[in-house]
């Protein structure tokens, strides 16, 4: 790591420099925990309240200029992307760890019918299986399994006690991270003769490139065919994928999303935290479905689901809110009950009134 002046920082991501510039930073920060020798960034919702920070340095867009005060004392460096700019400083102080050049463990089980490719790792404790294809520059960590017959493109890391069943699918530049499993039978059974019948699962999952699977996330192999995951699709921890489901490209799932068997996305697809996909819905290209929602049926291309049943998210909101006013409007119903009830009672009295009441 290499401390750097805040001049310095500006030259390194581009950006423009309002400060002195000899101020040295040694590192990065989250915006509230950040000291006056470490770089933060400041955007969103964050950037439109009244933030503060002691950072020594500050990313943050043309638009947010003044959104520290007049008061501050910190270094602003303006960029239109405060994001990109706060990651190329983190690579700078915090560069990725080197893969350990371990080359092939002989504490590794390795099927003498398997292939690999070039400057591959296998640590200690893998298992790779009989007839598994690995391309070149693959990292394979303790514990992992990689059942007979996969086939994994290159520069793929298979973090520990990860597992592949037999006959997986694994493009390029594929991230597949701890207890991930991939392959496991569907929850597929009929109901027969009082009791549940297990259908078998002769399918694959085929993983395509550029794919980051997260920790403890579970593919399912198809019934029949395959399960696909589309290129640049993101799984956070957790995810659960159906079998026979087909994930369009660039997706992404945030943790505990659950997609029951058969559903299709898009692509472009991004669902938060918790969402359930009933079996056989399509999830259109571009949507998005929010935290905790339930999907039944169709996401059309494009729109923003909420809520359960999920539904467009304006009209959720709506629905979200009546239910909140909803015991402040039972009060006012009531009011109205007893005021209807005393003018029924009153009009019933007048009535009685006009009957007796002589004629002039």
């Amino acid at each position: 790591m290499t401390a750097l002046s805040t001049r310095e920082l500006a030259d390194l991501v581009g950006g423009d420099l309002h400060g002195q510039g000899t101020r040295l930073i040694v590192d990065v920060a989250a915006l509230n925990g950040a000291g006056p020798d470490q770089v933060t960034f400041l955007e969103g919702a964050a950037a439109e309240g009244k933030p503060r920070t002691n950072a020594g340095a500050v990313f943050l867009a043309e638009k947010h200029r003044n959104a520290l005060g007049p008061d501050s004392t910190t270094d602003l460096i303006i960029t239109p992307t405060p994001l990109d700019a706060f990651v190329k400083a983190m690579l700078h102080y915090r560069p990725v760890a080197a893969t350990p050049t371990i080359g092939i463990s002989p504490a590794a089980r390795i099927s003498p019918t398997a292939t690999l490719g070039h400057d591959c790792h296998v640590f200690p404790g893998a298992t790779i299986d009989e007839h598994v294809v690995l391309g070149d520059r693959c990292v394979i960590h303790p514990g992992a399994f990689i059942g007979a017959g996969c086939r994994i493109g290159d520069d793929v890391t298979i973090h520990a006690n990860a597992v592949l069943y037999p006959k997986m699918l694994v493009g390029h530049r594929v991230i597949i991270h701890a207890t991930a499993v991939i392959g496991a039978d569907g929850f597929g059974f009929q109901f027969q003769n009082g009791q549940f019948v297990r259908i078998p699962h002769t399918g694959t999952v085929r993983i395509e490139d550029d794919v980051e699977v997260g920790a403890g996330t579970t593919i399912d192999r198809a019934m029949i065919g395959e399960t696909v995951v589309g290129a640049g699709t993101k799984l956070d921890n957790q995810v659960m994928i159906g079998h026979n489901c087909r994930l369009g490209k660039h997706n992404a799932f945030a943790s505990q999303v659950g997609l029951a068997g058969s559903v299709t996305t898009g692509d472009y697809v991004r669902c938060g935290g918790q969402v359930g996909v009933a079996d056989h819905a399509h999830l259109g290209t571009g949507c998005s479905v929010g935290g905790k929602a339930g999907v039944h049926g169709i996401v059309p291309d494009g729109e923003d689901y909420h809520g359960y049943p999920a539904g467009p998210a304006k009209e959720t909101y709506r629905i979200a809110m009546a239910v909140q006013k909803a015991p402040e409007m039972r009060k006012q119903l009531r009011v109205l009950e007893k005021q209807v009830q005393e003018l029924q009672s009153r009009l019933a009295e007048l009535d009685v009134l006009r009957v007796h009441t002589p004629a002039a």
